[in-house]
Order: structure tokens, then C-alpha cells, then sequence
């Protein structure tokens, strides 16, 4: 899974930077349980929060407890006319084509002292200017494919044709506004939709103030009404408040936000929805040494799970001995797990399911 990236996307002044650079300063803060380290001045990783994980970890009174991670990139602000390059346009598209889902950061706040690129909080708005410019750079990727597929197609090569046919439906499609991940797949297609930004799954994040972090405000209830609509994701965070309490020591920091009536600033449950937009399932080891959370796709099997821990692992998988983690924990351990029957070997071909613990036997 090393190497999968969440894009954070948005106008200028609307706090993508913000959210990231928020981030950043959090895993500066020794006290913080989940940190975000910087690798470099646009790419962050971090951690998932898991309070399974906490829960396997205090049963195996673990010495080390591994989180697992998301990788996020901080994409240069975008404006219009950036599908024809103006601005950084040729840059952002290029770097949010190098990632696999977007989190779109929109303004959800008044603040004169921070200017508007148009001169007024317009959350739908600012939505609407950048899904026009990812569209307007689909719409030109998808046309010169269709020419070029069409030229070939008059060989009279089936295949050919048929996916000419489905390119000028997704022309249509793209025309009328609507992004590539609303398009019916089809295995024709699978390719084209491949190169595509509006065809990458799509968080909503709404930026709000500190006041709003609870129970949101007008601004995020569009965000989340459009978000509904699209059938993406909509999640609300502060990043000013996160900025704030990244300053604080652990206590003060939950005396603030319990004021604010909230239980946290909005950010585990972005990076929860970030892990989950991506695809990505949890499974666990546990022990004395350590607790760690391994990241793997949606129906991966027992085998290629066992990959990523060590590739051995992969190579010589006998079975897996397999344990959900709410049973494990109940248990207090392996072995009490396994005389109660909360523990059970499968096979390689297992389809690993969110939560599992695993102990992989092996052989090379």
C-alpha cells in the first residue's frame, strides 16, 4: 500500500494549506497519540486513528503500537482557467493525477481578515469552479482519446468501435457537468476512466470555524446537501482550532475542546473517511512486542495480507490463524481466545474482513 495519496484540493484562502500545515504541527507535539510527519514540503503521512488498536494493545500490554497510515499532498491552489494551464494549472493537474482520491477543502467560515479569491464565502461555488476546471481537463483528455480511437476504428475492429461508442457517451456525460466517477463502468472503459481526475473518489471537507466544529453552520450543511447529492463523502474540521490546540498541552487541549462541546477538532474523523475513500481495509497483529495495524485492499485474501508483512510470509503461507479483534480482546489472549473458540486457522484463499487479527504460520 506504500505510495497510495489523498490530494488536498482547493481554492486559494479556503485553508487547504491550513489543514495540512495543521497536521504537520500536531506531529511536532510529542503528547499526540496520532502523529503527521513531513517528509517533504507537500507530502505528509498520517496515522490512522484506531482505538481497536489501542484496545489489542492494552490487552497484550504491547511495548510498541504501530498505526496504520495515510499519505496526504498539499496541491498547489488552484484558479480558473487552470485546465488550460493558466496559474499553476499544469502543475496541480499533474500532481493530482499522480493521486488515487481527492479531499476537497472548502471554506466554511467569515473571516475579514482573510480574503475570499472572489470576494465572498460561496462554498457550492467554489465546488463548482473546481470541478468545472478537473471536468473541462477531462473533457479535453477524453476528446483527443475518441479521435484516436474513432481513427482506429474504422479498420472495422470491433472492440475498437464499441469503445468509441462508450468515449462519446463520456463525452456527453463530461459535457453535461458530471464527473467521470458517476459514469457506468464497464470493462471497455476501464482504462479511460483510468486517467481520469473527476473519476477518483472525492471527500468534502469542510473547513469551519471554531464555533461550528460541533454542529456545523449554512456554509457546511451546502457542502454536505451537495456532497449527498454527488453521492461522495462530506466531513467538517477546524483547522484554526487544530492550529490552536497543536499549541496546547494535552490537558488544556481537552479542557478547550470540551467547552467547544466537541470531542476532537474534526481531524481523525478526515483521516478515518480519507483510509476509507482510498479502499483500504484493517487488519492486525498483536503481541507482547507489538500491535501493529496493517493496511490492505478490500477483499484482499489471507495470503497477500501475510505479504505485507514480510514477503516470506507470501511465499511460504501455510495458514492464518484468525482472531476479529473485539473477540481477542475479550479473551485477554491468544490462548484464552482460543479455548473459548473466538480463534479459527483459514486458508490462504480467506478474504480478509476489517478487524481481523491475524497470527501467520509459515514455511521457506
Amino acid at each position: 500500500m506504500a505510495g497510495m495519496k489523498v490530494g488536498i484540493v482547493g481554492l486559494p484562502n479556503v485553508g487547504k494549506s491550513t489543514v495540512f500545515n495543521s497536521l504537520t504541527k500536531a506531529g511536532a507535539a510529542e503528547a499526540q497519540n496520532y502523529p503527521f510527519t513531513t517528509i517533504d514540503p507537500n507530502l505528509g503521512v498520517a496515522a490512522v486513528p484506531d482505538e481497536r488498536l489501542d484496545a489489542l494493545a492494552r490487552v497484550m500490554e504491547s511495548r510498541k503500537v504501530v498505526p496504520a497510515t495515510v499519505d496526504f499532498v498539499d496541491i498547489a491552489g488552484l484558479v480558473r482557467g487552470a485546465s488550460r494551464g493558466e496559474g499553476l494549472g499544469n502543475q496541480f493537474l499533474g500532481n493530482i493525477r499522480e493521486c488515487e482520491a481527492i479531499a476537497h477543502v472548502v471554506r466554511c467560515f467569515e473571516d475579514e481578515n482573510v480574503i475570499h479569491v472572489d470576494g465572498k464565502v460561496d462554498p457550492v461555488g467554489d465546488i463548482e469552479t473546481i470541478n468545472t476546471e478537473l471536468l473541462l481537463a477531462d473533457l479535453s483528455t477524453t476528446e483527443r482519446r475518441l479521435e484516436r480511437v474513432g481513427r482506429a476504428a474504422k479498420s472495422g475492429d470491433a472492440k475498437l468501435k464499441a469503445e468509441a461508442a462508450e468515449l462519446a457517451g463520456l463525452v456527453e456525460h463530461l459535457s453535461d457537468g458530471n464527473p467521470a466517477r458517476t459514469y457506468p463502468r464497464s470493462e471497455v472503459m476501464a482504462e479511460a476512466l483510468g486517467t481520469l481526475i473527476t473519476a477518483k473518489p472525492t471527500l468534502y471537507v469542510a473547513n469551519v470555524d471554531e464555533e461550528s466544529v460541533a454542529d456545523g453552520n449554512r456554509y457546511s450543511a451546502e457542502v454536505e446537501k451537495l456532497a449527498a447529492r454527488e453521492g461522495a463523502e462530506a466531513v467538517r474540521l477546524s483547522a484554526r482550532l487544530e492550529a490552536e490546540i497543536a499549541e496546547l498541552p494535552e490537558e488544556e487541549s481537552r479542557e478547550y475542546l470540551e467547552m467547544l462541546g466537541v470531542e476532537s477538532t474534526g481531524f481523525e474523523g478526515f483521516i478515518r473517511a480519507a483510509y476509507k475513500l482510498l479502499g483500504l481495509i484493517t487488519f492486525f497483529t498483536a503481541g507482547e512486542k507489538e500491535s501493529r495495524a496493517w493496511t490492505v485492499r478490500e477483499g484482499s485474501t489471507a495470503r497477500s495480507a501475510a505479504g505485507r508483512i514480510h514477503s516470506d510470509m507470501e511465499r511460504g503461507f501455510i495458514a492464518a490463524e484468525v482472531a476479529h479483534w473485539e473477540g481477542l480482546v475479550d479473551a485477554g489472549s491468544w490462548a484464552k481466545a482460543r479455548e473459548a473458540a473466538k480463534a479459527r486457522l483459514e486458508g490462504r484463499d480467506y478474504v480478509v474482513s476489517d478487524g481481523d487479527t491475524m497470527i501467520v504460520r509459515f514455511n521457506v
